[in-house]
């Protein structure tokens, strides 16, 4: 099956990654959307025969079975998502942000649609994701387990999409419900960190594409892991490694990027 791309935000910096990336290797985008008063610049980037406007509903169709993929904010990837279900699009999502209900209609889209969702497309990042919690079972419950993240100063969440997940993946593996033992502030006379507490701190500055470490801390020792991104181009080829791997399955549940990395692994 021949791959061809809506792209979503497409004026935005994800987007323009996407886009660029996709010409580089002979990838067609089908479509370019962005907000009405973005539609217009759209115009003077687009390729040729590349359909531009802000309506999914009226563009989707026009692209049938081409792979969307949206990194724009949770509430409109959440519409992308709802057109998509209806038009039979396949839908790759890197939107980070996404309520716990909001994560629930994802999953029931998911049942009957192509749909696909990675707070962080990153190859190396989901790689941790596998290999974090076998870490912190074999180091034990003795470890304290830290996590700072940084990124850019036009970041609205905090913490991070990644760092979530991160911490999710830390919790899981010590059978602790994540909602249970974050810390993301502490400030003042706090007592003694308690062992059933999961770290996560936020720095924001500059044009930071993204850094998370991961602290492990016992007696007398301590190790960190962690992952940079040097730049929005390893997104966005992870976006498009999903694109190429969702086009050839089918509906049933909520995809992500361990599964992309199992099926090629």
């Amino acid at each position: 099956m021949s791959l061809s791309l809506i792209v979503m935000g497409a004026s935005g910096r994800m987007g323009t990654s996407v886009t660029t990336l996709a010409r580089e290797q002979g990838i067609p985008v089908a479509a370019m959307l962005e907000r009405p008063d973005r539609v217009d610049v759209l115009k003077n980037i687009a390729p040729q025969n590349c359909l531009v406007g802000s309506d999914a509903d009226q563009l989707f169709p026009q692209a049938a079975g081409a792979v969307v993929i949206d990194f724009t904010a949770p509430e409109a990837s959440l519409h992308t998502a709802r057109v998509a279900a209806k038009c039979g699009n396949p839908v790759v999502i890197g939107t980070t942000g996404f309520s716990a209900d909001q994560r629930a209609e994802l999953e029931n889209l998911a049942r009957t649609a192509r749909l696909f969702w990675a707070p962080n497309m990153s190859v190396g990042i989901n790689v941790l994701l596998e290999l974090l919690p076998r870490l912190t079972r074999m180091l034990g419950p003795e470890y304290d387990l830290e996590m700072v993240e940084l990124h850019h100063n036009r970041k609205k969440d905090s913490p991070s999409g990644t760092a979530l997940r991160l911490a999710e993946s830390l919790a899981e593996a010590r059978d602790w419900k994540l909602e249970e033992v974050a810390r993301c502030h502490r400030e003042g006379i706090i007592g003694e960190r308690p062992k059933r507490e999961i770290g996560i701190q936020t720095l924001r500055g500059g044009d930071v594409v993204g850094v998370h470490t991961i602290y492990f801390m016992g007696h007398g020792e301590r190790i960190e892991v962690t992952h940079q991104a040097h730049s929005r181009e390893n997104f966005a080829q992870g976006a498009l490694r999903a694109a190429r791997w969702l086009a050839e399955c089918k509906p049933g549940r909520l995809y992500s990027m361990s599964d992309v990395i199992g099926a090629q692994a």
